[in-house]
């Protein structure tokens, strides 16, 4: 069996779009920041690839809307940390 990065897997678009929005808002504000709501669904979406890929690598099982959003969350927070350190800044 191959191995195949999942991520929300059975939610559907607007399920997707919810737990991508809930993920980058709360990524938001644990970094200080405040970007509208199309760039917290895509930085939610994005974080859920990151965290998802990341959870898998180091052999956890992301099933579940929990651990879905949970996953999504760290890779959005991760995506913005990045994002940081090549802009020259650092977190508040």
């Amino acid at each position: 069996m191959e191995n195949q990065l999942v991520v929300f897997d059975g939610y559907g678009f607007f399920g997707t779009m919810l737990i991508g929005f809930l993920a980058g808002y709360i990524a938001n504000k644990a970094m200080k920041r405040n970007y509208g709501f199309l760039i917290s669904i895509l930085l939610g979406i994005a974080g859920a690839f990151v965290g998802t890929a990341l959870a898998q690598a180091l052999s956890f099982q992301v099933w579940g809307f929990a651990s879905n959003l949970i996953a999504a969350t760290a890779g959005a927070i991760i995506i913005l940390w990045v994002f940081d350190l090549l802009n020259g800044k650092r977190s508040k």
